[in-house]
């Protein structure tokens, strides 16, 4: 009996050690699930996160853009900002976008940390200053103690702000798709036209850029490799940040995890389905007309990178007071 108890147990072992072994070697690998190293940091970030008061009209907040119930994007080809401003890009999404090599779509800010300043004295955004933010935020009584908690102080300024806002965002990853589990083993959590659809997307080349556990995000690439990208959009890419005519049309690649909940797609939004993003990135990407098959059965694959949301509690935000900046919408 325990000669047999032990020779299970090898078994189990190879077969696991196989498993891993092959997931190793594809161009995607699972999520893994995030790691609080600061749950008081967190809880802070996740308030200011949803907190509207941040925004000059005291109506927008990240989550307006970056809705959590919404694959953490906004759904609509821009987004609107203070005073009904068009915005001039797609919304990408928050989800696992610590793990992209930088943020925006022209990769203009190193980290989230400093992506999160960003929005809230961007004019067409949330429209405030950080002077503005701040004061908002240091009226409230109730602030400072989470502060506290945070950092160990109950200073509060825009480098804390940014800071747990990003502690925040670095949790929103999605884990457990059907997609990892197949990779961590489970060879009956895709079905073959999923498979298939995978195997094409290595095949004609999508991997050379949705790659990684993000399956993008880890690279900067031209929007229009063998044919140009037609579009309204007057967005630069890259050159906007280095000023060099060659990032013209350079773009950071998004991530694929999720994609069938964050259309619009492109940089412009100008998508609407996944089955079209699929055909024109073949075409203006790869130099492939891609028959209604292969579509089919990339898009069935790309669905299954859709892994378990975050699943929040939204926090109750302390009431501002008779000493907390008036919000100006209008």
């Amino acid at each position: 009996m325990k000669v047999r108890t032990l020779v299970a147990s090898l078994l189990s072992i190879s077969a696991f050690a196989i498993s891993m072994n092959a997931s190793a070697n594809e161009p995607i690998q699972p999520i893994k699930p995030a790691v609080v190293k600061n749950p008081d940091m967190v809880e802070l970030g996740k308030m200011l996160f949803f907190d509207p008061r941040l925004s000059k009209s005291g109506f927008i907040s990240c989550n307006s853009c970056h809705n959590l119930s919404m694959g953490g994007t906004d759904n609509i080809p821009s987004s609107i900002g203070h005073k009904w401003f068009q915005g001039p890009i797609n919304a990408p999404t928050v989800l696992n976008s610590s793990m992209s090599l930088a943020q925006f779509w022209d990769g203009r800010a190193k980290d989230l940390k400093e992506q999160a300043g960003g929005p809230i004295a961007n004019p067409g955004e949330m429209g405030s200053t950080h002077k503005l933010a701040i004061e908002v935020i240091q009226s409230i009584p109730q602030y400072h103690g989470y502060f506290e908690k945070a950092f160990g102080s109950k200073e509060i300024n825009i480098d804390k702000v940014t800071e747990a806002i990003a502690a925040f965002e670095d949790t929103l990853v999605t884990p457990n798709s059907r997609f990892d589990k197949w990779l961590k083993g489970d060879k009956a959590a895709i079905n073959q036209q999923e498979l298939g659809g995978y195997e094409l997307f290595k095949n004609i080349g999508c991997v050379s850029c949705h790659s990684g556990a993000a399956v993008g995000g880890a690279m900067y690439q031209k929007f229009g490799v063998h044919t140009p990208y037609k579009t309204a959009s007057k967005i630069e890419g890259r050159k906007a940040v280095t000023g060099k005519d060659e990032d013209l049309n350079v773009f950071k690649v998004p991530t694929l995890r999720n994609i069938e909940l964050t259309y619009p797609y492109f940089h412009d939004g100008a998508v609407t389905s996944l089955e079209d993003a699929v055909r024109t990135m073949g075409k203006v990407q790869l130099n492939k007309d891609l028959n209604e098959k292969d579509v089919d059965s990339i898009v069935a694959f790309l669905k299954t990178l859709t892994g378990d949301q975050p699943n929040i509690k939204l926090p109750i935000l302390p009431p501002s007071n008779n000493n907390t900046p008036k919000p100006a919408p209008f």
